[in-house]
């Protein structure tokens, strides 16, 4: 039986021609009937790597925009990542604030995560109320959520504060279905395979840190 399904590979170049205008035209129309803009709430979770590094690639972007940019960092300040020391070359545009002590089974001391967490989300809540800031990154703000360190009925009240035109991102795995459903953009990072698990490779800078 023969097969009449065309492939790619068998187009001719004006074939191809024509199949790419017709999709131009089919894309320029999708593209032209999306006028709105708006403040987005964006979350990165999942169990797999690069949810951080997906929204400091927005982060990059929102300054090269001009754009001012906050990042507050639950869990993960105990830690020196190079992204600081980069993120340091915009002071007039970027505020940049570690103020966790650690993962958990590192800090051993469950108020004490508690009390850093809510002092974390105070200074989240006062980039939120400003509209100055275009882009705010609430660094592993999910796990924090997960653990039971703040209230996802408080996460969403405060988001809400946002400007109009003000991003926020949320990363960190564990992702609350409450802030799924209030999100405007969510991705779920998968693991697929990992060096520190099948390899004992362990963690090394510029890759994780």
């Amino acid at each position: 039986m023969e097969n009449n399904t065309t492939t790619e590979s068998t187009l001719t170049a004006e074939q191809h021609r024509l199949k790419m205008q017709r999709r131009k035209e089919i894309q320029d129309q999708r593209v032209a009937e999306r006028s709105q803009t708006k403040g987005l709430i964006i979350v990165n979770t999942g169990n797999g790597k690069g949810k951080t590094t997906a929204a400091l690639g927005m982060v990059l972007r929102s300054l090269g925009h001009g754009y001012r940019v906050a990042i507050i960092q639950f869990i993960k300040g105990a830690w020196e990542p190079a992204e600081k020391a980069v993120f340091s070359k915009w002071p007039e545009q970027l505020e940049f604030h570690a103020l966790g002590e650690g993962f958990t089974w590192e800090t051993q001391d469950r108020d004490r995560d508690m009390e850093k967490t809510r002092e974390a989300w105070n200074l989240a809540l006062t980039f939120i109320r400003n509209s100055e800031f275009k882009l705010i990154l609430l660094d592993e703000i999910n796990i924090a959520i997960k653990l039971g360190y703040l209230p996802v009925e408080d996460v969403l009240s405060g988001i809400a504060e946002k400007a109009e035109d003000t991003h926020i991102i949320l990363t960190g795995r564990g992702a609350p279905q409450a802030l799924i459903e209030q999100a405007d953009l969510v991705t779920e990072m998968s693991l697929i395979k990992h060096p520190f698990r099948e390899q004992g490779i362990k963690a090394q800078p510029g890759i994780e840190f």
